[in-house]
């Protein structure tokens, strides 16, 4: 197994861009879940993540980000679980072609402890169900994305090491006056001193904001911890037309931010929300003009 470490041994890596917005280009419907297409729809879902590898991503996800028994059971899918989160990981896996590494995606469970929507207890299962169904088709590492709350993030952490692979804890700073804390306020240095207290292999942030916040918040991360830090911007903050959240930002202004961001310490930076392979091809651009991009 690769270590964190091992993989930045040559400095920082590209990642990769949204999922669900280039699903939905490719026919995703509203309302659909995006998961069960790892199933239905293996050819799009490869496609995806070929096309950031083709980009430059050197860290790919996979289409797993609602693929717990929560979200599935949601859906009429709990049944399918393990195919599907097994069947992300090895379609993200035949795109990398050993070109990048495949990061498993686990998002929040979408229930809220603080108003007794779920139990600890039952919280634990589901992320260590997921965790496990996930680990059992190999990817390089886990990634815990878009959390709000401490506790479920530290729940979800403790049942991802379970697994013995590298795991990731990234939140989603998108409320208060500034826009810096989490859904429950939480603030990024408190979230990056947890996490590297409870055996986080690398912190970061993803969604809620555009790259042109994202510095500030790596560089407080990085007052707190001395792990990697995983940033992901959105593209802008969206409008919404037609009733569709609609990003605006340009590749080319968003891959502008890219050297404030790793002077802040970033050591993964890709697209979140809105982005595409468009969007990591302009971050590869600006980062072989600084001679810091690890292939």
């Amino acid at each position: 197994m690769t270590t964190i470490g091992e993989m930045l041994a040559q400095g920082p890596l590209l990642t990769d861009g949204a999922w669900g917005t280039q699903l939905q280009a490719n026919g995703l419907a509203m309302g659909d879940c995006p998961d069960v297409w790892n199933l239905t729809h293996p050819d799009a879902v490869r496609a995806v993540a070929a096309a950031y590898v083709d980009a430059g991503s050197r860290v790919v996800l996979t289409n797993t980000f609602r693929a717990n028994a929560i979200a599935l059971g949601d859906y009429g899918h709990a049944d399918d679980l393990v195919r599907v989160n097994q069947h992300g990981v090895m379609l993200s896996r035949e795109a990398a072609a050993g070109k990048a590494y495949v990061f498993a995606s686990i998002g929040p469970s979408g229930k809220l402890l603080v108003m007794g929507d779920v139990s600890r207890d039952d919280l634990r299962r589901v992320f260590a169900q997921q965790a496990e169904a996930l680990a059992g088709a190999a990817p390089d590492a886990l990634l815990l994305e878009t959390f709000s709350d401490l506790d479920e993030a530290l729940i979800a952490l403790d049942a991802a090491k379970s697994t013995g692979l590298p795991v990731v804890v990234s939140f989603a700073f998108d409320s208060g006056k500034q826009r810096d804390r989490t859904m429950t306020g939480l603030r990024p240095e408190d979230a990056a001193r947890v996490m590297q207290e409870a055996g986080a292999d690398a912190v970061g942030a993803n969604c809620g904001n555009g790259m042109e916040a994202f510095p500030a918040v790596c560089a407080r991360m990085r007052t707190a911890s001395t792990l990697p830090l995983w940033m992901k911007a959105n593209a802008g903050m969206p409008q919404m037309v037609d009733g569709r959240a609609v990003y605006v930002e340009e590749a080319v202004s968003f891959a502008a931010h890219l050297p404030g961001l790793l002077q802040a310490g970033a050591s993964f930076v890709g697209g979140c929300c809105g982005t595409s392979p468009a969007f990591v091809a302009a971050l590869a651009a600006v980062w072989r003009e600084g001679a810091c991009v690890s292939a």
